[in-house]
């Protein structure tokens, strides 16, 4: 999903479908984030990837709240790449960057607090943390931090396996820009020209706009379903087709075409579960094998699968997803079918790995995966923000194509400078990644100078009583793009809880009908009617709830 929708309202829309995504910054999405068996074909599995010997390492019986950077003896937990980058940077310098890690929010006439990984990942009930660096057009350093699995006490590494949820999707799009490349497939064309065994439902928007590929890999298709809920290990998986048709066990809607496409940017994950099932249409093979040979082994990402679920070789160096709270989501592990849009398992490095290949291939130093005029065309904004793919901001030498991701249990960020040969992967195992992230990436631009992409946005809450909050409390329901999800709003000592599916926010008042979260992934601008009484609320400005009690 987008970075500019909430993770909050992303968990809100997707829990009532099986399961919850939290998304930090919305790409995704995966659901702002925010995917198997019969209909996608046989799993990918990695014949070569090096042994971990990180995990074979002792570790304590009893399980500490996660501690994992002791910066006073040098991070002696943080463990390392086993192929260490040729010019890894000084552990000063990594200490530098994971100690001095500041909020999103400063609240006015109060001072900037600074802590460390530790701190940070303790108070949010984060149990584990991988980052990889890119300086000069090569990974830089790598680390990870704390438990891949809390309860068999499992530390995370450089090598451990996270979702990448939504980033599956500029991987995927690179494979359908291959074969544009070679004239397999056309940008322009309609893609139910080329589809075989399911074909995009005509309807009076079709008649008058195709959806393209262009459109697709732009999120300007005009295709529902935003983002998908996975399913928890164990349960029954949908084939392809009745993900598209939204026919059980499929959890989601069906994708069909709601808007003219071409009409405007609307982030679909629906959109990249049709690619993917035109690439298996036109390649006839299975996605998992496609993306194998076209891009994944051509970037290097060697420890990189579409496998969803997970073989047991690979199983084995996964980890876990946790949500909010620290418990494991269900099944510990959703699988995602929906594979282009939300079933990457990879790390850090790879994600940077990806990012290099491609910024080499626009600079025309190799045509591994893309050519230089197509890779340009990937990184050139078709409809703002969305390239064919990434996610593109900036401008001269600040340029940057991103995408965040988020499935149950996981949140993650990719960000690159093509201009600079700079970026970093954050990943993380759990729900309230999002704050975490940005912490760290604002950090790490600040030690090598690279823009200020993270600001830091300051607000002042307004002291309000209870009798003055009580007139918020009560029931709502916020429509997200059509789908509804019930809302409780409380009153919590000197500010409101907002409750969703399960998932809490606390928000504070900074004006009378103004509230927002703590961590910036939430803001409500609540709506009276002539007699003063509240009838609803805005969720980031774009969102509708109305209140449901009397």
């Amino acid at each position: 999903m987008h970075r500019r929708k909430t993770a909050w309202i992303i968990m809100v829309v997707l829990a009532g479908s099986a399961g919850i995504i939290g998304l930090a910054f919305a790409t995704a999405a995966s659901g702002r984030g925010i995917g198997a068996r019969s209909g996608i074909g046989t799993c990918l599995t990695i014949s070569q990837i090096p042994a971990n010997e990180e995990m074979d390492k002792q570790v304590p019986n009893s399980l500490p709240v996660p501690n994992p950077l002791n910066l006073r003896q040098g991070l002696p937990s943080a463990a390392r790449g086993q192929n260490a980058p040729a010019a890894e940077a000084s552990d000063a310098k990594i200490e530098r960057i994971l100690s001095n890690l500041t909020p999103s929010l400063h609240l006015k006439g109060r001072p900037v607090v600074t802590s460390t990984v530790a701190a940070r990942m303790a108070a949010l009930k984060i149990p584990a943390v991988s980052i990889a660096v890119t300086r000069d057009s090569r990974i830089e350093w790598t680390r990870a931090y704390g438990f891949r699995d809390v309860e068999e006490k499992l530390p995370a590494t450089p090598e451990t396996l996270f979702q990448a949820a939504s980033i599956s999707k500029p991987v995927a799009a690179a494979a359908a820009l291959h074969f544009v490349d070679r004239g397999v497939l056309g940008l322009d064309e309609d893609v139910n020209a080329k589809l075989s065994s399911w074909k995009v439902p005509e309807n009076s928007f079709t008649a008058k706009q195709k959806v393209t590929l262009r459109r697709i890999l732009s999120h300007s298709a005009g295709l529902t379903v935003h983002g998908f809920a996975g399913y928890p290990a164990g349960e029954p998986l949908p084939a392809l087709r009745q993900i598209l048709d939204g026919e059980p066990p499929a959890n989601s809607a069906p994708i069909r075409v709601n808007l003219l496409p071409g009409f405007r940017w609307r982030y679909s994950g629906g959109g990249f579960t049709v690619l993917q099932q035109l690439l298996v249409d036109v390649i006839g093979r299975p996605f998992p094998d496609i993306m194998k040979e076209i891009v994944l082994d051509p970037a290097g990402m060697t420890e990189s699968a579409y496998a969803q679920p997970l073989p047991d070789r690979l199983l084995s160096r996964a980890a876990a997803g946790y949500t909010s709270d620290g418990t494991p989501v269900g099944g510990r592990r959703h699988v995602y079918p929906e594979l282009a849009a939300a079933g990457l398992w990879t790390t850090p490095a790879d994600l940077c790995k990806f990012a290099l290949e491609i910024a080499a291939a626009r600079d025309g130093r190799s045509d591994k995966v893309l050519s230089q005029k197509t890779a340009q065309a990937m990184l050139t904004i078709e409809k703002a923000p969305s390239g064919l793919g990434f996610m593109l901001d900036g401008m001269g030498a600040d340029v940057r194509f991103s995408h965040s991701g988020g499935n149950a249990g996981f949140l993650c960020d990719l960000v690159f400078f093509p201009e600079r040969g700079a970026g970093m992967a954050v990943m993380t195992n759990s729900e309230n990644g999002s704050a975490l992230i940005a912490e760290i990436e604002r950090s790490i631009a600040a030690e090598y100078g690279l823009p200020a992409f993270r600001p830091v946005i300051e607000k002042e809450i307004v002291p309000m009583d209870a009798a003055a909050l009580e007139r918020f409390a009560g029931n709502y329901e916020i429509d997200f793009e059509g789908q509804k999800t019930p809302v409780t709003i409380a009153v919590k000592d000197d500010h409101l809880a907002a409750t969703a599916a399960d998932s809490l926010r606390e928000i504070y008042p900074e004006s009378e009908m103004s509230f927002f979260a703590m961590d910036l992934s939430l803001s409500l601008l609540f709506l009276k009617d002539a007699g003063g009484r509240i009838t609803g609320f805005i969720v980031d400005g774009t969102y509708p709830a109305k209140r449901t009690d009397k």
